[in-house]
């Protein structure tokens, strides 16, 4: 099965980059897209040093939280553009800009107080802050008429909500929103917050935007080494969380796709994307999908990925490059399924059924 779904993939891939017309790439939300804008700040959430970056084409540290490319980088291959640059490069200008953006950094949330401890980081309010500043600089180049095409034209990846779990109501015993909300009214509150995200993504132009869930939580290496006595995923809570947010936020993409007309916003299922291969990792490929490549302590799961680290000496066997982020091979994975997905993973379609209807309007 999983030869036959690789052989399609390539050849929707193939027939995808010859029918799809040029188009601009926004990327918004955490670590799990997020292509080095941290690298330019004062803050610990960052991916710059050795051996992040170690299969990258450059086999340099890029600011990517992998081994290579994330899920962001493969998307665009599938469009046939270049990854958009990272919005505080110095070398986004003049005709790079017109390729788009990428405004993601980690350790974000939905809300602004997630990843307090990380002190300097580009909340998604300032990311969208920054949406309106390149549409600016873009207009300045362009004309207002053609920077507003562009916009309605682009193809939109928001990636959030994991850390408002991991780095906010989680992050230690008795936090201040645990003690605010019980779960499910956090969820509530969390994805309402949500909704007013998108829905400025739209007012500002956005017309395409995948919408990715949260993976399973409680089953990371980070989680496992953590809390977990068998190695089987851990806490309860966190799994629930996981399964509380995901059907709320897909059925608040649908609401808001019934309040603008149109399916604007997609929802993928990473969650069940993630379970695929966290549960049957040798189906795909891998060895194992409890233990990091990268890390120290039980799975390899504890602290941050450092020269220091233990490292695999083949990241395609790990579905997790480091104690919380997949490998790129795990990306890859993700990606085909926003490709080419059915419905139990993409709703109301997939990214290749999106290129197709775009293509002929």
């Amino acid at each position: 099965m999983m030869k036959m779904a690789l052989g399609f993939c390539s050849l929707v891939l193939s027939l995808l980059a010859s029918q799809a017309e040029a188009r601009a790439f926004f990327v918004f939300g955490d670590s799990l897209v997020d292509n080095g804008n941290n690298d330019f700040l004062a803050t610990t959430a960052r991916a710059d040093n050795y051996p992040y970056g170690i299969d990258f084409p450059t086999h340099m540290a890029t600011g990517r939280f992998s081994n290579g490319l994330n899920i962001a980088d493969i998307i665009s291959e599938y469009i046939g553009q270049p990854a958009p640059l990272p919005y505080l490069s110095p070398f986004l200008k003049k005709h790079k800009l017109l390729i788009g953006a990428n405004f993601a950094s980690a350790g974000i949330g939905i809300l602004n107080d997630t990843g307090i401890q990380f002190i300097n980081i580009i909340r998604i309010t300032k990311q969208l802050e920054y949406f309106e500043q390149y549409q600016r600089r873009v207009s300045a180049m362009i004309g207002e008429a053609q920077t507003r095409q562009l916009v309605n034209g682009a193809l939109v990846l928001i990636t959030l909500g994991g850390n408002d779990f991991v780095n906010n109501y989680y992050l230690v015993p008795f936090s201040l929103r645990s003690r605010q909300f019980a779960l499910p009214d956090y969820v509530v509150y969390l994805v309402s917050e949500y909704r007013k995200v998108l829905r400025k993504l739209y007012d500002l132009g956005a017309r395409r935007v995948l919408v990715t869930g949260t993976g399973p939580m409680g089953c990371v290496p980070a989680e496992l080494a953590q809390r977990s006595r068998d190695g089987e995923c851990a806490v309860e809570q966190r799994r629930r969380a996981a399964s509380l947010f995901n059907p709320r936020l897909a059925q608040m993409i649908n609401d808001l796709n019934g309040e603008v007309g149109s399916s604007v916003f997609i929802a993928a299922n990473t969650q069940r994307m993630h379970m695929d291969f966290i549960s049957d990792p040798q189906a795909y490929g891998f060895v194992t999908s409890k233990i990091a490549c990268c890390g120290q302590g039980p799975y390899n799961g504890i602290g941050l990925c450092t020269p220091a680290s233990n490292l695999c000496p083949n990241r395609d066997l790990y579905a997790f490059w480091d104690p919380f982020h997949p490998s790129e091979k795990a990306n890859r994975i993700i990606a085909r399924q926003i490709l080419t997905g059915s419905p139990q993973y993409m709703h109301p379609m997939n990214l290749s059924s999106i290129l197709t209807l775009d293509s002929m309007t």
